[in-house]
């Protein structure tokens, strides 16, 4: 995959390790494949070096990737813990992701401080905020359980209101603005916008954003 994104002249990458399976209590690696992104990156990097992942070395090396991985304001959900989900950002960092992009959050202030606490820690590639607005009334439910992110009071109080997808629809519309003003105007380095069940939302988002 890597010689055929090579080809087609594609140098920027997201590498991302993927979801456990729907019926998997826990994520299982395909054959072969990797149990965390960090295996991604050091093959990314031998090949960027000069090597496939067997050791071969490449004849006529193309020119090597940048890349960048996920991160997650509040915790992926595997992780033990905020603190030992840090540690495996920055060892994505240290082996040489050029830029993050983050888990889907509703919550601001969640974003802000995962960003002070990585210039703390001495981590100073860009950290792109994804956002993804609520468009159905099953989300209220499945989005804080299957992403591990906290629905700030504010929203929620407005969300339970709702009694029609399509007014959860306008509050996610709503809010979603909202987020991207206040993103925008403390400097973050671009927006990521996971599309998934909300291309509606986010064309309108981006109308009165943009």
């Amino acid at each position: 995959m890597l010689l055929d994104l090579q080809f087609l002249g594609i140098e920027n990458i997201l590498l991302l390790r993927g979801d456990k399976a729907k019926e998997d209590a826990r994520f299982i690696p395909t054959p072969d494949g990797y149990a965390h992104t960090t295996e991604l990156q050091e093959q990314v990097n031998r090949f960027n070096e000069g090597f496939f992942v067997d050791g071969t070395p490449i004849k006529v090396p193309g020119l090597p990737f940048s890349y960048g991985v996920a991160c997650y304001p509040e915790k992926h959900e595997e992780a033990l813990n905020p603190e030992t989900d840090f540690e495996w950002f920055k060892k994505k960092v240290a082996l040489g992701a050029e830029y993050a992009v983050t888990q889907l959050f509703y919550d601001n202030a969640a974003y802000f401080r995962f960003v002070e606490k990585a210039r703390k820690a001495g981590i100073t590639v860009p950290i792109i905020p994804g956002i993804k607005p609520l468009a159905k009334l099953s989300q209220l439910s499945v989005v804080p359980k299957t992403f591990h992110c906290d629905i700030p009071e504010a929203l929620a109080s407005e969300a339970l209101k709702c009694r029609t997808d399509e007014e959860l629809k306008q509050v996610g519309i709503e809010w979603g603005e909202q987020q991207c003003r206040e993103l925008i105007a403390k400097g973050v380095p671009g927006i990521h916008f996971y599309t998934v069940s909300a291309v509606d939302s986010i064309c309108e988002i981006a109308k009165r954003v943009f």
